[in-house]
């Protein structure tokens, strides 16, 4: 476990950390739209996916090639996602698989070339904050080696009042900012719905960005991003 949090790696940038409250609660999706959101105005933005767990038969991860579409910085689809596993199963289990060890020091070197080239860098995690990356460190290690403003996912379906309030512990006690979240309903049929983002709202000490409403396929990022209010962010 890191203690101290390094200096911040790139002041004055408009680069976040993407975190999720479990995996397939739309990371890659308020990704994408942040990075057409901060596009919009004329900044250069680009994705970075430090680590993917699935890919097709080149070795390319879906989420990560989403993450290249959305850029606006001209980089190779390495650097947007230099770990890409084959096996879509755990990461730490991926890449033992692959006879590979996440290297977070890596992850940050490649994050420093990107950032020089941009106005700021989109890095969105793997699976839910704290899932393991190697023997000894996890997602929240990779966080914390970049030292970003978090913006949290939050997939709103049962168990989220929870998944949430636990994920938002786990960052503020890491010593990281949680800049943001982003209600992402999941469920058509939850009940109470509205009611739970209001019960979120009174518990996370973040600005609620925007509430992605069910679709019954994966909406434009375009459009979530018209959905978002950027100006929330300090950053």
């Amino acid at each position: 476990m890191m203690a101290n949090c390094p200096p911040m790696l790139n002041a004055g940038f408009m680069s976040y950390f993407i975190a999720g409250t479990d995996t397939g609660v739309g990371k890659t999706l308020i990704s994408c739209a942040l990075l057409h959101g901060f596009c919009a105005p004329g900044m250069r933005m680009v994705g970075f996916k430090p680590v993917a767990a699935g890919c097709n038969e080149q070795g390319r991860n879906e989420d990560a090639m989403q993450l290249h579409a959305a850029s606006n910085v001209s980089v190779c689809y390495e650097q947007i996602n230099p770990y890409c596993f084959s096996r879509a199963i755990a990461p730490h289990l991926a890449a033992a698989c692959a006879g590979v060890l996440i290297d977070l020091q890596r992850i940050v070197t490649v994050y420093r070339e990107l950032a020089v080239r941009s106005d700021g860098v989109i890095v969105e995690g793997v699976g839910g904050f704290c899932v393991p990356l190697n023997e000894q460190q996890d997602g929240a290690d990779m966080a914390l080696s970049l030292n970003l403003p978090v913006i949290l996912v939050v997939g709103i379906r049962l168990g989220c009042l929870n998944h949430a309030q636990l994920s938002a512990y786990a960052i503020e006690g890491r010593g990281l900012e949680l800049a943001g979240w982003v209600a992402n309903c999941l469920d058509a049929t939850m009940p109470m719905l509205n009611e739970n983002i209001v019960a979120l709202q009174q518990r996370i000490k973040a600005p609620l960005l925007g509430v992605v409403p069910h679709y019954q396929s994966v909406p434009d990022a375009r459009v979530v991003a018209a959905g978002l209010n950027l100006s929330l962010l300090k950053h």
